[in-house]
């Protein structure tokens, strides 16, 4: 099968750290997960000649248990991986600590639209012929400590480019690196380049031709997101190296400078390592990449003020029409816009579809969430009700529990200008305690606004809940911090199924939003000089419940024909753009084709 695969020259090869492709297949924890997998399937869509690379998560992320008091626990995923991928032969190794750690993959396909495959390849290392620990290294995403951490990337980015030549994946022109977990495999193409020469040591000319075929994707302004590691780590995963770069070579010495976040240039890695200085992937991957970019427009200039030595373009994030798209929607969208799964852009002309059919389409997709509601909680909510969406990670920043800053005054709302209910889903990563704080929050304000606003936290957040959430609520609501919104999806899965915004303006709702007629804003545009001002989180939560108030609820209530324009604006000006069809040309022509 995989002289088939390979019969097709493939000429990109996409790495993650995380691929979501199917619900039971635990190999991913979120957004940049989803965004991998949509990425892929609208490659196969277009028929882009790509293969993808990432590491198999027998234990996966993690089955979120809640308590009663909102309390999160965490429990091992178990799944059977003979059930989803297919082991290939191929066989590749990486040394850690001297050791030899041997490598196999397994393949799942994307198939497109029109039935071609993009082969999705995932790294696993247990096998008898590894040790114990060695074995674990592709147990868990994103577990263990910061050693683990990086021992993963080493197999992800140098074990990634030596199975794909293992799998005869010899004449890739891109290695696009969806961001820095991956950053190690430009050292692999490095090392290649020396041996074409007969050479161990890193000249320039190798720099500039590793560079030449290196795509660079950042997704995070935060700082957490940006992988550091200790130069001590590197050295004890790489012993006796001491080249790394030959260091009488200028270029060498200033992408060692650069990468080693230090201002020596140190002789080796032995000596970086006892001057206390770190590796910095993203740094490693900006200096290597001919081409970078942030995934959002107001993200790319966040990134180029985060990394000014490094030119820095943006390509706003899509989501895969044909996945997000709920079923009453797809065969609406069939009846009318038969053309929409191969080409994207023809949902502009959603503004034409019959209303009542449009709204007809919603309320099954409301039905079906609300019944996912009951079967997981108990909790009956009322369809007639106008319902809020909130799911996203729960991570301080993104605010989940920015609109339950004032209980009183939301129970005003709910008596003058018309009953509302919330839904909120979201895991919190194993060591965010802020993130668990969030949700135990939002379990006590759920208690204490009791029937006045009903609000429901569906546990185990998963693309199959995701789906529900994004297609079955009347408005989609999102309150990150000003400027730490990379992009967001979320927001664009639910234009796609009808379901406009109410959205702090950051990440991709800055292109998105056109006031009360795709959604609507919580404050103002922070795009100007004082944008770097703190976030007001009182003045943004008034924000919130005046729109709510004043203008979304007696919309939806009092004037249905107006709010379902909205819905129909929402799919036809956001639904028809922000979509991973139209993303991935984008990556083609100013990324690919560079």
């Amino acid at each position: 099968m995989a002289g088939q695969l390979n019969s097709t020259k493939r000429l990109i090869a996409y790495f993650s750290m995380e691929i979501a492709l199917e619900n039971a297949m635990p190999t991913y924890s979120g957004g940049l997960g989803v965004l991998a997998g949509d990425t892929i399937r609208a490659a196969a869509d277009l028929r882009l000649p790509m293969v993808a690379v990432s590491l198999l998560y027998r234990k996966g992320y993690f089955t979120q248990r809640l308590a009663e008091d909102g309390s999160q626990t965490e429990e091992p995923v178990e799944w059977s991986v003979g059930d989803f991928l297919t082991e290939d032969s191929a066989r590749a190794s990486v040394s850690i600590e001297n050791r030899r750690v041997e490598l196999r993959c397994w393949r799942y396909s994307a198939k497109g639209v029109r039935g071609f495959e993009v082969p999705i390849y995932f790294l696993d290392a247990d096998l008898h012929s590894n040790t114990e620990a060695d074995r674990n290294l592709t147990g868990s995403l994103y577990g263990g400590d910061s050693y683990y951490r990086l021992c993963q990337e080493v197999i992800l980015g140098i074990g990634g480019v030596r199975i794909l030549r293992a799998l005869g994946y010899n004449d890739l022109t891109r290695y696009h690196m969806n961001e820095g977990h991956a950053a190690l495999l430009t050292l692999q193409l490095l090392d290649e380049e020396a041996a074409k020469e007969g050479r161990k040591s890193i000249r320039s000319e190798d720099i500039e031709k590793v560079r030449s075929k290196c795509v660079f994707t950042t997704h995070t302004p935060v700082p957490a997101g940006h992988d550091r590691f200790p130069m001590e780590y590197f050295t004890r995963v790489f012993p006796g190296q001491t080249g790394f770069l030959d260091l009488k070579d200028a270029s060498s010495a200033d992408l060692m400078k650069r990468v080693l976040q230090a201002e020596q240039n140190f002789l080796d890695l032995q000596e970086a390592a006892r001057r206390g200085a770190s590796l910095n992937m993203t740094q490693l991957a900006l200096s290597l990449s001919t081409y970078v970019n942030g995934v959002a427009k107001q993200h790319g200039e966040t990134s180029r003020q985060m990394f000014p030595e490094v030119p820095i373009e943006a390509i706003t994030n899509g989501v895969h029409a044909g996945t997000w798209t709920s079923a009453p929607f797809q065969q609406l969208f069939d009846r009318y816009i038969p053309s929409w799964r191969e080409d994207n852009y023809s949902l502009r002309s959603a503004l034409g579809l019959p209303a009542e059919e449009v709204w007809a389409a919603h309320l099954i997709a409301k039905h079906k969430l609300l019944e996912t509601v009951r079967e997981k909680t108990g909790l009956k909510f009322d369809p007639e009700v106008f319902t809020i969406g909130f799911a996203r990670r729960a991570t301080g920043y993104k605010r989940a529990d920015l609109i339950l800053a004032d209980l009183d005054r939301l129970r005003e709302i709910a008596k003058n200008s018309g009953h509302f209910q919330i839904i909120y889903a979201g895991k919190a990563h194993p060591n965010d305690a802020g993130g668990k704080d969030i949700i135990r929050r939002i379990f006590h304000a759920k208690k204490a606004l009791r029937k006045t606003v009903p609000v429901v936290f569906l546990d185990d957040y998963n693309l199959e809940l995701g789906g529900k959430i994004t297609s079955g609520v009347d408005v989609w609501l999102n309150t990150p911090q000003f400027p730490l919104e990379a992009s967001g999806t979320s927001g664009m899965k639910a234009a796609l199924n009808g379901v406009p915004s109410l959205s702090i303006l950051d990440g991709w709702w800055v292109e998105g939003h056109i006031e009360g007629v795709t959604g609507w804003c919580i404050g103002e545009s922070r795009r100007t000089a004082a944008g770097n001002t703190p976030a007001d989180n009182t003045a943004e939560a008034e924000s919130l419940y005046n729109k709510l108030e004043s203008v979304i609820l007696p919309l939806y209530y009092n004037d249905r024909a107006k709010f379902l324009e909205v819905m129909q604006h929402a799919i036809a000006i956001n639904g028809s753009f922000f979509n991973t069809q139209r993303m991935v040309q984008q990556y083609i022509t100013d990324a690919y084709l560079h």
